[in-house]
């Protein structure tokens, strides 16, 4: 493979936030090791509520789909707003709708990478189950490594979450080898 190009999507408005920083430290990791990488978060994915017949209409929802179309695997991460995702990063994910005509359709065959925070331990970890079924619904991989984060109890995340971002982004490595 030549360089691979891994996308991250998600985060919330806030301009440090707990799944931005994840995301971003998770990409750091990936362009240790070669890749080219792209941060979607906080005002790169505000699009209007998805329409179908409308989608396409939207120069930035283009500029989204174009930079998917364009990856090799995808980080998704989202905070747990009372129990699951954002709508923020739910929107954005609607519009993947948009690649299903493609050769590649969604994201069949890419690792996913997911990071949830939230928090607390049931919001953090149910947001994780709910990344996890809509890579499945969008036939990605997921990485056997996800990541939740209880906020509360674990305000450096960078920090605590070292290992495991080495972790998942290994695996997503070691899929794109294959």
């Amino acid at each position: 493979m030549t360089t691979p190009h891994i996308v991250a999507l998600g985060g919330t408005l806030r301009a440090q936030s707990s799944t931005a920083r994840l995301l971003s430290a998770a990409l750091a990791r990936a362009e240790a090791r070669g890749a080219r990488t792209t941060l979607l978060t906080g005002p790169d994915i505000v699009f209007p509520h998805f329409e179908p017949e409308h989608g396409d209409s939207d120069a930035k929802v283009m500029r989204f789909v174009e930079t998917l179309r364009s990856a090799d695997a995808v980080l998704i991460g989202s905070p747990g707003y009372h129990g699951t995702i954002s709508g923020l990063v739910k929107t954005a994910l609607d519009y993947v709708e948009l690649l299903s005509r493609d050769d590649r359709v969604y994201f069949d065959g890419m690792p996913v990478g997911l990071i949830a925070t939230a928090a607390g331990w049931q919001a953090s970890v149910s947001t994780l189950q709910a990344l996890r079924t809509i890579t499945h619904a969008l036939r990605g991989w997921p990485t056997p490594m996800g990541i939740a984060v209880n906020t509360v109890e674990t305000p450096d995340v960078e920090s605590h979450c070292q290992a495991s971002l080495d972790v998942m982004v290994g695996q997503i490595f070691d899929f794109l080898k294959r």
